[in-house]
């Protein structure tokens, strides 16, 4: 028992850091994205300027300034803005191990698409996640990243082809976080490997008394608008476990394939409106498009439903008996799973009452995806689920 509490409230802590340091690295990523697209150049400016911005916020007036290298002479007092990737990186991978590689055979394995025990789904997910990144790490320093456009392209066809795999791989709960986890990797890498190590060395050489190498900055912004562009997909992909409608589905690796597509073209909205540029307004159109694209594959159903082929009609009795075979080992008053205290956000459904009164939370999660049971543990048919879904096609009777 004193595991599983543990476990639980090491997820808790670390959720509510993962979330606050996320919250204050995306938040200052998009503020200096908006500050350098909005940049004037004026008359007035320091020697070595690059442009300014007048701005006000909480009753007082702020003049920031930006030089297109460094100042000619370094400040006493310089703030370096890293600890919030790296907090967000270290929290979310520590968050990762303990939800998903200790409890891998409820939320990272699968046993109806690949039946890996759980140190081999913990391996293949760390695996890919390093081979990932040294394989855009190394398309970067090729110079591929020099050609925006190519680049963008083959790097979406990259993360596409990822989710394609690991979906048939992993559960859809856990693709949907490796591919996450990936972006965010990635993200942070950049902040680690490239932009603070580039600015360390402008300011050395500033305080050498030399002239900063110009590329150094070049690269260093390069990697921050690949940043700026990743920023909505990943934050969709790591809420997405609260939604079994976009991970436990058919089509779930095409959903990430849109929302992918999505992330991008809203920041190029707010990025032009930034530059005070002409507002691309078909963005939202797009926009539109691609959610009720993705509204349209969540109602696809999970893979292995076999609708159409139930041998018998569906009725309360045969929901209550696959109901208490497949899901009352956790959502009882005693759940029998090992790792389970308490029935998970207090759903029972051992009594007749209770899964009448949780119908639609049980096809939502059991009949209209496959979220439930986690990994597939109770090994619940497509059949089982086909006559759920059916029952409740005819009123939940």
């Amino acid at each position: 028992m004193w595991e599983s509490i543990l476990t639980e409230w090491a997820s808790l802590i670390l959720r509510w850091l993962h979330v606050v340091a996320a919250v204050g690295w995306i938040g200052s990523s998009f503020y200096f994205i908006h500050l350098d697209l909005s940049l004037k150049k004026r008359s007035d400016l320091p020697e070595g300027a690059y442009g300014d911005a007048w701005q006000v916020h909480g009753g007082g007036f702020y003049r920031i300034v930006k030089f297109l290298v460094a100042p000619s002479k370094m400040p006493d007092e310089l703030t370096w803005f890293k600890w919030e990737a790296y907090t967000t990186w270290l929290s979310g991978f520590a968050l990762m191990v303990v939800v998903y590689y200790l409890d891998a055979e409820l939320f990272l394995v699968d046993k109806s698409i690949l039946n890996l025990t759980p140190l081999q789904a913990g391996m293949f997910s760390l695996g890919s996640l390093v081979l990932a990144w040294l394989l855009y790490e190394g398309a970067c320093r090729s110079g591929l990243a020099r050609h925006e456009l190519p680049f963008a392209l083959g790097g979406y066809v990259f993360l596409v082809v990822l989710t394609y795999a690991f979906t048939h791989v992993l559960s859809g709960r856990g693709a949907f976080n490796q591919i996450g986890a990936i972006v965010g990797t990635i993200m942070v890498a950049n902040v680690f490997v490239v932009i603070i190590p580039n600015q360390k060395k402008v300011v050395a050489a500033l305080l050498a008394g030399q002239t900063p190498d110009p590329n150094l900055g070049m690269q260093g912004k390069q990697r921050s608008v690949h940043n700026n562009y990743l920023t909505l997909p990943v934050i969709v992909l790591m809420i997405s476990n609260h939604y079994p409608l976009l991970f436990a589905t058919r089509y779930n690796w095409l959903i990430v394939a849109i929302v992918l597509a999505l992330g991008p073209i809203i920041r190029h909205f707010f990025n032009e409106r930034h530059a005070d540029r002409k507002s691309p307004w078909w963005v939202w159109g797009v926009a539109g498009a691609g959610m009720i694209a993705i509204a349209l594959l969540s109602a696809a159903g999970p893979r292995d439903i076999k609708t159409g082929s139930l041998s018998i009609a569906p009725t309360f009795a045969n929901v209550e008996e696959i109901v208490q075979s497949r899901c009352s080992m956790c959502h009882g008053a005693e759940p029998v799973w090992q790792s389970i205290v308490t029935a998970p956000r207090g759903i029972l459904l051992d009594q007749s009452d209770h899964i009448r009164r949780n119908a639609r939370l049980i096809g939502r999660n059991a009949a209209w995806s496959s979220a439930m049971p986690p990994g597939n543990v109770t090994e619940m048919t497509g059949e089982e689920r086909a006559l759920i879904a059916a029952w409740l096609g005819a009123g939940a009777k």
